[in-house]
């Protein structure tokens, strides 16, 4: 039998910068040319994000989200150490990186040998600035387990999920976007390290946006792409990977990545700022470990609260509650300036 640890973290970029070149995603939504002019001026934001703003245009916020947030991959690190998995599942998003318009595939499982990606290389051959000082040269190699991700696509087909897998990549380099990466360098963010096998588990979170939008905030085409996979589906596939996984021989970590509401998928809230009171909800319901009431979420609610990338999670907590585990929250950050509202939490029984 299995013995499975549940993770989940956040994977945004903005860890990857020092906090002191302010690129942050306020600065960005204050230049965009279709916001309204009275939301440029802090005194018409909500109170706590004019308090989060300050005087510094949020510098010492960062500072102290990224102490808060960095602490909590220290200890899922902790966490994942001792119990030492044969390998590790991380759900992620695919946004416009290995799957475009030659195919889009709403789950994928990336059975791959290894892998190896250069994080901070420019398309100029340059160094792309980030906090650990790294030279864009840098390469991280990561090891696959095509016999794991096979078995478990194997077990998810004879449960009637019809899985989609594959053996390398279509056209990201190395293999790896920027949803399981960021993951790798954060759960070593003190590079020690990272030998733990790695099975990427693909999410189409984006669906509707997903080429229509290239998986950002740019519109590109007129009509919506088809939706991706519901809340409720994703939770399917999570249980089914439980369930795959519970007679397989292997200790494995399964983790979910990502922040939760995006400012620039929020469009009530003209892209300033993401959904904080549906995600304060959502946050509210997973302390409890009310998996069922994520299964009542709709695809049209995920997309209203600019919520898209919950879905890695939806696909963890459905894994979660056939496994019986309870939520153990080591943090959950909330902002209105920062792009989206970040948890970091542990799953066990």
């Amino acid at each position: 039998m299995a013995e499975i640890l549940g993770l989940g973290l956040t994977h945004s970029p903005s860890f990857i910068k020092p906090d002191e070149e302010k690129d942050f995603s306020i600065t960005r939504s204050l230049r965009n040319p279709n916001l309204p002019p009275e939301l440029k001026i802090p005194t018409n934001w909500p109170e706590p994000m004019r308090i989060e703003y300050g005087e510094d245009e949020g510098l010492e916020s960062a500072k102290k989200a990224r102490a808060r947030i960095v602490d909590g991959f220290r200890k899922l690190r902790e966490e994942l150490d001792a119990f030492n998995p044969d390998f590790v599942v991380i759900w992620g998003d695919d946004q416009y990186e290995n799957f475009k318009e030659d195919i889009i595939p709403p789950f994928c499982v990336l059975a791959y040998d290894e892998m190896e990606c250069q994080p901070f290389l420019t398309k100029d051959g340059g160094t792309r600035t980030n906090v650990w000082d790294e030279p864009g040269e840098t390469t991280f190699k990561y090891r696959g387990h095509r016999t794991a991700a096979r078995s478990m696509v194997r077990g998810m087909i004879e449960q009637g999920i019809d899985m989609s897998y594959s053996y390398k990549p279509l056209h990201e380099k190395g293999g790896l976007g920027h949803a399981i990466l960021n993951t790798l360098l954060y759960l070593d963010y003190d590079r020690k390290g990272f030998d733990y096998p790695v099975v990427p588990f693909l999410v189409n979170c984006y669906g509707s946006r997903v080429v229509r939008n290239r998986g950002g905030a740019v519109q590109y085409e007129e009509e919506f792409d088809p939706p991706g996979p519901s809340p409720k589906r994703c939770m399917e596939v999570g249980a089914a990977v439980a369930r795959a996984l519970k007679e397989s021989p292997y200790r494995v970590a399964l983790i979910a990545s990502s922040s939760w509401s995006h400012a620039f998928l929020t469009e009530k809230n003209h892209r300033l700022y993401p959904d904080v009171p549906s995600d304060r909800a959502r946050f509210e319901e997973l302390k409890d470990s009310d998996y069922d009431a994520w299964s009542r979420i709709s695809t049209e609610q995920i997309e209203d609260a600019g919520q898209q990338e919950l879905l890695n999670w939806m696909c963890i907590a459905g894994a979660m509650q056939e496994l019986d585990y309870k939520t153990e929250v080591i943090d959950y950050v909330e902002t209105y300036i920062f792009n989206s509202n970040k948890c970091v939490a542990l799953f066990k029984p």
